[in-house]
């Protein structure tokens, strides 16, 4: 029931946003087109892309699933990407569900309840979501949030190359997932070597052909973009008119600092809510498509990395990054509001006290590591089990 709720939620988010939306698909659409291309035309395409058109701020995995959109007439083809996007979202939810249920296997966990956090997480997920993949059309931002939610159901299934792979897809779609990188520490330290081998390589596999075809290519990591008045910089005491040169790379020292911070204190779920976080703490601009990673980061979190009833950093997230935008009219109180929304969420994640998944004082270990046989959970799918000698799901 859940799931058809969060159906009929997006069905409704889509239906009221795709008639004004694809604000941003032409660049998806032009990038597709050049890198199909090849080195076809005036030679901008192919390999060349990057070089020729710094602007473009995808990954080449993202102009390849677009490029499969532009053999139908603009219009279609935006529609059928808005529809395979907003059902990603969807996808989403799902893999955060049973990514949480994975992780809690064993504990004690009322599986029930856990269901209700992921809808009204949901809930709070799906209109950014839609803001993100129908109104701006952002489908590499889409990709990147989507094969890093993968990531985190390997992870929890203990799968260390799967893991690697899809977070190097989601660098592959958007170099800023950069920052979910700290997920592979979540892994057992035997499998790091593993997951970061395959992570390098499809990484390398995708960027190094555009180095090694036209070195001028590193110009993509020097584009700028105005600096709002509206950005957290602003409030940094931050005055460039456009991104300063140290921006980017100190956004990605920052996520990957913080996230493997969680990781050493057991929080892997706040991995990606606090790369989103030094995203949007440190990014000139303030689009509000940027939110949907932090949304996403709070899911995670509600779902996986505490175990109250109401996910209220979803619905909080939503409101402060979301509503503020429509509700604040002043510029500089907006651009508060986001710092503030980053030190406070920043610091709970890291610093405040959260229950521990296994009962009584009991933790579950990773997957792969010291478990014991399989059983049956009585009144649950033949696929459901737990380590032998766990307690049974709470009633």
């Amino acid at each position: 029931m859940h799931l058809v709720l969060l159906t009929a939620w997006t069905v409704l988010w889509f239906a009221v946003v795709e008639p004004h939306g694809g604000f941003s698909w032409h660049y998806l659409r032009a990038g597709g087109e050049l890198l199909y291309q090849g080195s076809a035309g005036d030679g901008t395409g192919g390999l060349n892309l990057y070089a020729h058109h710094p602007e473009l701020q995808m990954g080449p995995v993202s102009f390849l699933v677009a490029g499969v959109f532009n053999p139908f007439p603009e219009a279609t083809g935006q529609f059928l990407a808005a529809a395979l996007m907003s059902l990603l979202g969807l996808v989403i939810t799902v893999l955060a569900g049973r990514s949480a249920a994975e992780h809690f296997l064993g504990t004690g966990t009322n599986h029930r309840r856990l269901r209700q956090r992921v809808l009204i997480a949901g809930l709070a997920f799906i209109p950014m979501w839609i803001e993100v993949a129908v109104r701006f059309g952002h489908l590499d931002d889409v990709l990147a949030l989507f094969f890093t939610a993968l990531a985190v159901r390997f992870l929890t299934r203990g799968n260390p190359a799967l893991t690697g792979v899809c977070l190097a897809l989601a660098m592959d779609a958007k170099p800023t997932a950069l920052a979910f990188l700290p997920l592979l520490l979540a892994l057992p330290r035997r499998q790091w070597l593993r997951a970061g081998l395959w992570c390098a390589a499809l990484v390398a596999l995708a960027w190094l052909p555009f180095f090694l075809d036209s070195p001028d290519t590193v110009a993509a990591a020097r584009f700028t973009i105005p600096n709002h008045p509206a950005s957290a910089l602003r409030w940094l005491g931050v005055g460039d008119p456009e991104t300063p040169g140290w921006d980017r790379p100190a956004q990605a020292a920052l996520g990957l600092t913080l996230g493997s911070l969680a990781v050493w204190r057991g929080r892997w779920a706040a991995v990606v809510l606090l790369g989103a976080n030094a995203r949007i703490v440190l990014d000139p601009s303030v689009y509000t498509y940027y939110t949907a990673s932090v949304l996403l980061g709070t899911l995670l979190w509600d779902v996986i990395g505490q175990r109250r009833l109401v996910p209220w950093w979803s619905w909080l997230a939503l409101l402060t990054l979301y509503g503020s935008v429509f509700v604040v009219p002043d510029d500089a109180a907006r651009g508060l509001i986001r710092l503030g929304f980053v030190a406070v969420s920043t610091a709970y994640v890291l610093l405040w006290p959260v229950r521990e998944r296994g009962s009584r004082g009991r933790r579950r270990p990773p997957a792969g590591e010291g478990e014991g046989p399989a059983v049956r959970i009585p009144g649950q799918s033949p696929g459901a089990v737990m380590p032998a000698g766990a307690p049974p799901a709470e009633r």
